[in-house]
């Protein structure tokens, strides 16, 4: 069975320089601290047994971010990861105030592989509320279309509020 992770995209509109941006995480860990470009992701993570993948997406947003996200939530379907994972996704619209503390859950690992040494880290270490343009750029390629549908999402809406 193929693994499965829910995320969620925080975004905004800027009208005035008809920008749209988003909330991008940077992994935590030793293995990610010098990985910069193309490592990024959407916050997402694993549904427990038996949990909606919906409600997983809610669950592990405000793990990640300490953010309790709030709809409504626009369906922006799923993509594979190279590692063959399945991530569906959903944004929603809001802001994240640059004087927001990142509050985010820890995870252990036994670092490096193979050595018995259990270290504790948070699961993402940093977040950017960027640009789409330049948020694409930091994402891992692979959800990266789910930024495009977004944007497809977020024109239409204008369009149909325009007519």
């Amino acid at each position: 069975m193929k693994k499965t992770s829910g995320g969620l995209v925080l975004y905004k509109e800027d009208p005035e320089n008809n920008e749209l941006f988003v909330l991008v995480a940077h992994p935590g860990g030793p293995f990610f601290k010098n990985k910069d470009d193309g490592w990024w992701s959407i916050p997402k993570g694993e549904p427990e047994p038996n949990e909606d993948i919906f409600l997983a997406a809610l669950r592990e947003f405000e793990e990640e971010t300490g953010m309790p996200p709030s709809g409504p939530f626009l369906d922006l379907g799923s993509i594979v990861q190279n590692n063959g994972k399945i991530v569906f996704a959903w944004a929603f619209e809001g802001d994240w105030e640059d004087s927001r503390t990142l509050v985010c859950n820890k995870i252990s690992m036994e670092y490096p592989k193979g050595s018995g040494k259990i270290w504790e880290f948070p699961e993402i270490d940093r977040v950017a509320f960027l640009p789409i343009e330049n948020a694409k750029e930091k994402l891992r390629p692979q959800q990266v279309p789910l930024l495009e549908r977004l944007m497809e999402k977020v024109s239409l809406a204008k369009d149909s509020r325009a007519s």
